[in-house]
């Protein structure tokens, strides 16, 4: 099974099975890590920002507008940021790593 690995704000690592098909959204959750995503997945906001570790970011997909949007109202945005609703795993992606941002912007509340 693919791996894939979230960085804590505070620089712990953890490395968890990734299952394919599944978003680092809902990978995230399936392991209990704290990962907002207030709006499901639905691109309705920017609670599940993470930050691609650079040797990544260019093995992804590129983001589509709508991510774009949501990414502009993220806390902590960088280069690399994307919104882990939209990184679906697939097997090119096994050892993919993430950086979770110190927080996050919830309009939604």
């Amino acid at each position: 099974m693919p791996k894939m690995t979230f960085i804590e704000p505070d620089g712990t690592r953890r490395e968890v099975d990734a299952p394919l098909g599944l978003s680092v959204l809902e990978i995230a959750h399936k392991h209990g890590i704290d990962l907002e995503g207030a709006c499901e997945g639905s691109l309705a906001c920017s609670t599940c920002h993470v930050i691609v570790e650079p040797e990544w970011f260019d093995v992804l997909q590129e983001a589509e507008e709508d991510e774009e949007d949501m990414l502009d109202l993220a806390f902590g945005l960088t280069k690399t940021s994307r919104l882990g609703c939209q990184i679906i795993m697939k097997e090119e992606l096994d050892g993919l790593a993430v950086r979770l941002p110190g927080g996050s912007n919830n309009a939604m509340k």
